[in-house]
């Protein structure tokens, strides 16, 4: 055997799930992104489909911006922390942490409490999610090494978006069960909030396992107490760190700039769900059903990703990937969005859903290629904050031009237009580099 063939024998899935520290570590991710997906959907029943609750454009787009921007602006000090912290105590305490606030966030909605008590509550769950993300990021190359960086990419990314899916999917699933049975519709989707903190636990378990510096940093400090000045300075040395690496620095503002186009086209895809198409059974119908149609489509999308992407990657190389992934999201978008039904709506939301992991696959490759491990906490921290607030302003600006009913034949070309400006931005830069 060839040298080429035993290094892509090795980065291979089977390869990687035969590596205990690998299981353990995606065990984690599973089961943590398992109760998003519940949290999530009980989370969006409350707020968009709630019969007892209200929702237009300017609306869910506030609720998204409340619950999203905070804790993006101060992800980049909570990067700092995960360059000093143990990312094994971050998981295991972040996990713990988790299941206790969404407990409060259900009395909440069962309570019928709304405005700024309930999103505040809603917050704090997604600020420590934060932590988890970024760790589990930062740490995942202390279960593989540099050959295979691109392949565990693909399989833990992918399976941690599809387990937030079928997390998902479970709770829409007890959803229906519970309204055909009658059911009040705060108490179900409290039941379900409560219910997410049960994956929390186990993923809490699971990463427990580790020893406590196994997921690094590599130069762990026993203390963590830092004054304001040194967090700041932290952030601008892990923003110089990924300037002075141009393939890292574009990979940053792609994913960001696709972040932009994705946050409107989310924000049209819920509004049609919400108010324009017919709820009322179908093969492709409307209301929440149909969304969580959109929500599996792109899980199939994202599987797919996770089976191309490494191989084309070894072919092709990353930003050529990169660029054709983002030019192809621009014609396809607005090819299928354009009709304004639900099967079209669900096959762009299939290819929109290959298009986003085939990047991030790309992009995390890249981060942890060229960054330095005592660095990664902070530059993915900078890294999830891009993705957060490009995508909430995106929501804003779609939020002010968007009608009610999620039809608009002027921004969704706006849309595919950026996505091929972006493709060619991003191929600019690299072929200098």
């Amino acid at each position: 055997m060839t040298q080429a063939q035993t290094t892509r024998t090795q980065t291979t899935a089977r390869h990687l799930l035969l590596r205990s520290d690998f299981r353990r570590l995606l065990g984690t991710r599973l089961l943590s992104q398992f109760g998003d997906g519940v949290f999530q959907a009980a989370l969006a029943g409350t707020v968009l489909f709630n019969p007892q609750r209200a929702a237009d454009p300017v609306a869910v787009a506030a609720g998204f911006a409340i619950l999203l921007l905070p804790y993006s602006l101060v992800g980049p000090f909570a990067g700092v922390w995960l360059d000093r912290w143990s990312r094994r105590q971050v998981l295991l305490r972040a996990n713990l942490l988790r299941a206790g606030l969404v407990a409060v966030v259900a009395a909440l909605v069962l309570g019928g409490v709304q405005g700024t008590a309930f999103y505040a509550a809603g917050l704090a769950v997604f600020s420590v999610n934060r932590f988890v993300l970024a760790a589990l990021s930062a740490g995942l190359p202390h279960t593989t090494d540099d050959a295979s960086l691109v392949s565990a990419n693909a399989l833990s990314t992918t399976s941690g978006a599809v387990a937030t899916v079928v997390g998902g999917g479970a709770a829409i699933g007890l959803l229906q069960l519970g309204s055909g049975a009658g059911g009040h519709a705060d108490v179900g989707y409290a039941a379900l909030a409560l219910s997410s903190a049960l994956p929390y636990l186990a993923a809490a378990i699971v990463v427990g396992g580790f020893g406590r510096a196994y997921l690094g940093p590599d130069y762990l400090t026993r203390s963590a107490r830092l004054s304001a000045g040194a967090v700041a300075r932290g952030m601008v040395a892990g923003a110089r760190h990924v300037w002075a690496r141009p393939p890292a620095a574009a990979a940053l503002l792609a994913i960001s700039l696709h972040r932009l186009w994705y946050g409107v086209l989310t924000l049209m895809t819920l509004l049609l769900y919400r108010n324009t198409f017919d709820a009322a059974g179908g093969v492709f119908p409307g209301g929440i059903v149909g969304l969580g149609e959109v929500v599996a489509a792109g899980a199939v999308g994202t599987l797919l990703a996770a089976g191309v992407t490494p191989a084309v990657v070894r072919r092709s190389g990353k930003p050529r990937w990169i660029t054709l992934l983002l030019a192809g999201a621009g014609l396809s978008q607005f090819a299928l969005g354009a009709l304004f039904v639900p099967a079209a709506i669900v096959t762009a939301g299939l290819v929109l859903g290959f298009v986003a992991q085939g990047v991030k696959i790309c992009v995390d490759t890249t981060l942890q290629e060229w960054v330095a491990d005592d660095f990664r906490g902070r530059v993915f921290s900078v890294y999830d904050t891009l993705f957060n607030v490009a995508f909430v302003t995106a929501l804003l600006v779609g939020a002010a031009l968007l009608p009610a009913s999620g039809i608009s034949y002027p921004l969704l070309a706006v849309v595919g237009v950026g996505y091929v400006v972006t493709a060619g931005l991003y191929a600019r830069i690299t072929r200098r580099h």
